[in-house]
């Protein structure tokens, strides 16, 4: 009888991943919790998630085995995506502000018809 053969990785690493990913949800929470506001908030929520996401993408989904051939086939593009976001939102900006220094602020409404 044969026999199928494959990776058995214990259960302990799972179990202590997923320990960790209720520890990173409860900081989450707590974030909203305490109030805290502003660009403090949103960066605590960004990372933890970003943490969550590598643990569950690491192991869950058995990438930390991987070749790392196929990682990079998988993690390049998304990360390729965020550079390229990031330079349009860079020119998207310049575009703006080089319309208001050479065009001016825009139209003045008069106050009759506010």
């Amino acid at each position: 009888m044969a026999h199928a053969q494959g990776q058995q990785h214990p259960i302990g690493i799972y179990l202590k991943i997923w320990g960790l990913l209720f520890i990173l949800s409860t900081a989450s929470y707590l974030v909203d919790y305490f109030h805290f506001q502003g660009y403090l908030r949103w960066f605590l929520i960004v990372l933890f998630m970003l943490l969550k996401a590598g643990l569950i993408v690491s192991f869950f989904m058995h990438m930390i085995w991987e070749r790392l051939a196929l990682m990079y086939a998988i993690l390049v593009p998304p990360l390729l995506l965020v550079v390229l976001l990031g330079i349009g939102v860079l020119e998207g900006n310049y575009t703006f502000f080089t319309r208001g220094a050479f065009f001016g602020p825009g139209p003045t409404v008069p106050a009759e018809h506010r």
